[in-house]
């Protein structure tokens, strides 16, 4: 699933500041289930800037629609008819979605209210992890399914580095080394030869997978421990 987060309000309220009728567009697939982008957030965006224009004496009349999907055309025509009532878009999908609103709507300008982060999993309600980096590469069949690339804060295609201590990673004591998980993995499933076969070299990415807690949401064990 595709996560995203939503941009510093400061931010998007810049970017409306020429235009006084702006259609807000909401997600129905991947930011409505991450919390960032679907009909609630459109709501509550909405409000957010009807009150602070209000409050900079620059009223904004704003409409708001949540498609099925943004990133699927076919599921845009039902936009056609009321889009030439705006001046603006303001979508809450992925980049993918802005991309395809502003291709089929070229003569109006299309902003993006929220920030693609990556592709990751469900943990919690409102906590999302970074699974995959869509590398292109994919080598999960001969790692036990679990991702190197983006597992590894080095992306170590083959092995794990000399830093590897009692499982954790160098970078984050809290973070487990990705190839130690692996070859775990593989010694339950038997296939320990899988991790000798060598991958080619691919982009070195320095980042550690990354976490998106949603505003007004918390880690499980954190709101335990706030009851």
């Amino acid at each position: 699933m595709i996560i995203a987060k939503r941009k510093p309000f400061e931010e998007i309220k810049e970017m409306l500041t020429p235009y006084n009728k702006v259609l807000t567009l909401g997600c129905g697939t991947c930011v409505a289930v991450c919390l960032a982008g679907g009909e609630k957030e459109v709501a509550v965006l909405n409000a957010e800037l009807d009150m602070a224009r209000k409050l900079d004496n620059n009223p904004i009349e704003l409409g708001a629609f949540t498609v099925e999907r943004q990133c699927d055309m076919e599921y845009l025509e039902v936009l056609d008819s009321m889009v030439g009532e705006y001046e603006a878009l303001l979508s809450m999908a992925c980049g993918a979605g802005v991309q395809f609103l502003a291709e089929r709507y070229p003569e109006k300008p299309v902003f993006p209210a929220v920030d693609t982060t990556f592709i990751g999993v469900n943990r919690a309600v409102g906590w999302y992890e970074e699974r995959c980096r869509s590398c292109s590469s994919c080598v999960l069949g001969m790692t036990g399914g679990i991702c190197p690339v983006t597992m590894c804060a080095k992306g170590l295609f083959n092995g794990p580095c000399g830093g590897t201590n009692k499982g954790s990673c160098e970078i984050d004591k809290d973070q487990p080394c990705a190839w130690y998980l692996i070859y775990e993995r593989l010694s339950l499933q038997g296939r320990l030869d899988s991790i000798k076969n060598i991958s080619p070299a691919v982009e070195w990415q320095n980042q550690a997978p990354r976490t998106v807690i949603q505003p007004g949401y918390k880690k499980p064990d954190e709101a335990e421990a706030g009851n």
